[in-house]
């Protein structure tokens, strides 16, 4: 599926794309700050727009916030959803205050 500027879900900033180019609508969600019910939906979104499966990611302390999005989309709305794979890893981070620091990240793969 493609996409203009105008589509309400990326997983990329669109600020800077030229008006008229299409996108390729990727199956990942990153989680951020926001409420677990907007993460949930554009679970759904995806799923409904022809993915059969999706890539839920987090870092750092929104890992339990990704727990709770799949936990919540496969119990409340898509109980026959799979999680098919979950990947942990560590990655490391510079900023200039503290320097190196390492930061999880976690990536779960579910099927609809």
């Amino acid at each position: 599926m493609l996409l203009t500027r105008s589509s309400a879900y990326f997983s990329t900033s669109v600020k800077n794309i030229p008006r008229g180019v299409k996108l390729e609508r990727s199956n990942t969600v990153f989680i951020g700050r926001k409420p677990v019910l907007n993460y949930v939906l554009a679970c759904m979104t995806l799923f409904k727009s022809g993915h059969e499966e999706i890539s839920v990611k987090a870092r750092g302390r929104s890992i339990s916030r990704a727990v709770d999005v799949v936990e919540v989309l496969k119990n409340r709305f898509m109980p026959n959803a799979q999680i098919v794979n979950i990947q942990i890893s560590t990655e490391q981070m510079q900023s200039e205050e503290r320097g190196t620091s390492n930061v999880s990240t976690i990536d779960i793969t579910v099927k609809a």
